[in-house]
């Protein structure tokens, strides 16, 4: 049956958007967790399945199993066409672990309308893997577009006093971005070779890859496509949005935001902006590391001085960013394994680090960094954690990052060696505001307010440990991530020096 009437791409989509359509219209809340656990249990089911079917080369059957195309639009050239590779396995594999974390965290809470909101939570996660898996280019402007919409909402009417607002710069943002680049997915299309008999242009990614534009197009039509993917990373000077958004916004869509949406940015820079337009990539990568290294520096040095916690991971997550971004800039093996291998890294620890911060204000009420201290004695597994994904987070040896961080610092070094000593030294600034951080909040001098902090419950426990656990299996066994991604980094290479 499998490659036949479904596919691991199929199941991938249809799970979360049939579920969430089905949350919308329970009513007993606790029924919808329960529920919504369960589906985001089956998504994960699936991809892990999925990952025992990767390996195609040596079992060509197994292309049937990820990928399918459906009959769309044929007129207008464009299909439903959805496939897994090894970039995809890994993201799509990101997103199934940590919708049930994500979820889990909520149980004990309530929440207004708690089928619209966990409905809109299923429905964004379809629409971020239709992100992840799309192999036609109006496929992944739907998909770009539906993951978008929920989580509109979901920070618009769950969240802070300034919500609102927040979630309008947000939507102007990405909405800007995401326009530019249907322009340029309509410019591009419009010069595809024909593939179909039922029409002379197509949007199938082959076809995208294929189609030859001179340099003058490549150069502006680069920006239309840089723009888009560079708010939802977001790279300095389009990161504005996102510090305001992650403090307003509820804990649940900020960690799908930080730990996931993200990844967007940058998987479609890899997988759309370098293949399509090397020329113009080879014409601007220095400006864009440069404007990467200046986010880095500066989201850094506002993360030293950062009082609240929320915007403190916000900028943290900013400056790990910066560095993927310089490093696919890069253009070369070491350098891209390493952005392939750190986004799933990265999402691990931020997924992790927000689950803290999480737990800090739900327990305390306070997400002051000044505010707090000692909490180590209170909750000395809470503190045992945070260690540990701090030190993820700074890519210490034998933590998940230090693989990763370390192929992106030697891509960077053998492009040019004055943006790798540049970029090193963000190693020593994530490290101080980091270790700043977790000093102030948990072994500093006993705040007052933490008197009710209570140690973690058996849960808390449990989706932490899971994900400490992949940063210490990462760190000492990252050979499986990059056998997976190997094949991806070679097609992107071949198709930019073709």
């Amino acid at each position: 049956m499998l490659g036949t009437y479904f596919t691991f791409p199929e199941l991938l989509l249809w799970i979360p958007l049939i579920t969430g359509v089905i949350t919308l219209f329970l009513k007993n809340e606790s029924q919808v967790k329960r529920f919504a656990f369960i589906a985001s249990l089956l998504t994960l089911v699936v991809s892990v399945i999925s990952l025992f079917f990767t390996d195609v080369a040596h079992h060509p059957n197994y292309f049937y199993y990820n990928n399918v195309s459906y009959l769309w639009m044929p007129y207008i050239g464009s299909s439903f066409s959805v496939g897994l590779d090894g970039m995809g396995f890994l993201l799509t594999f990101l997103t199934a672990l940590s919708y049930p974390l994500i979820i889990a965290t909520t149980f004990k809470r309530e929440f207004k309308n708690a089928p619209a909101f966990f409905g809109l939570l299923l429905l964004s996660q379809a629409g971020i893997m239709g992100v992840f898996v799309a192999t036609d280019a109006l496929v992944f402007y739907f998909f770009w577009e539906l993951a978008l919409i929920p989580l509109y909402f979901l920070c618009s009417r769950w969240g802070a006093e300034k919500r609102i607002q927040a979630t309008f710069k947000f939507f102007v943002y990405t909405f800007t971005g995401s326009l530019l680049m249907l322009v340029g997915i309509l410019y591009v299309y419009l010069h595809t070779p024909q593939v179909s008999a039922n029409s002379i242009h197509s949007f199938s990614i082959s076809a995208f890859y294929n189609t030859v534009l001179s340099y003058g197009d490549q150069q502006w039509l680069f920006w239309l496509f840089f723009v888009a993917f560079a708010v939802k990373i977001p790279i300095w000077p389009f990161h504005t949005w996102q510090p305001f958004v992650y403090e307003q916004a509820n804990y649940p869509s900020v960690m799908v935001l930080s730990a996931i949406m993200v990844k967007m940015g940058v998987f479609g820079m890899i997988r759309w902006l370098i293949p399509i337009f090397p020329e113009a990539v080879f014409t601007f990568n220095h400006l864009v590391i440069i404007l990467s290294l200046i986010g880095l520096f500066y989201a850094s040095f506002i993360a030293f001085v950062q009082s609240d916690l929320k915007r403190f991971v916000a900028w943290s997550s900013i400056a790990h960013l910066g560095l993927m971004a310089a490093s696919i800039f890069v253009v070369n093996t070491s350098a891209l394994q390493g952005v392939m291998v750190e986004m799933f890294n990265h999402g691990i620890n931020i997924l992790a680090l927000w689950i803290v911060v999480d737990l800090i204000e739900n327990s305390t009420g306070i997400k002051k960094i000044n505010e707090l201290g000692g909490l180590a004695t209170k909750s000395p597994w809470l503190a045992f954690f945070l260690v540990i994904i701090a030190l993820g987070n700074i890519a210490l040896p034998l933590t998940n990052s230090f693989v990763s961080e370390f192929l992106m610092f030697n891509g960077i070094f053998v492009f040019n060696k004055w943006y790798a000593f540049v970029a090193i030294i963000s190693i020593i600034l994530s490290a101080g505001y980091m270790l700043r951080m977790v000093q102030l909040v948990f072994f500093g001098k006993e705040s007052g307010a933490v008197e009710n902090m209570k140690s973690i419950n058996c849960s808390q426990f449990w989706i932490l440990g899971i994900l400490v656990a992949g940063i210490l299996i990462l760190g000492i066994y990252p050979e499986p991530v990059i056998n997976l991604t190997k094949e991806s980094v070679d097609s992107i290479l071949k198709m930019v020096n073709r």
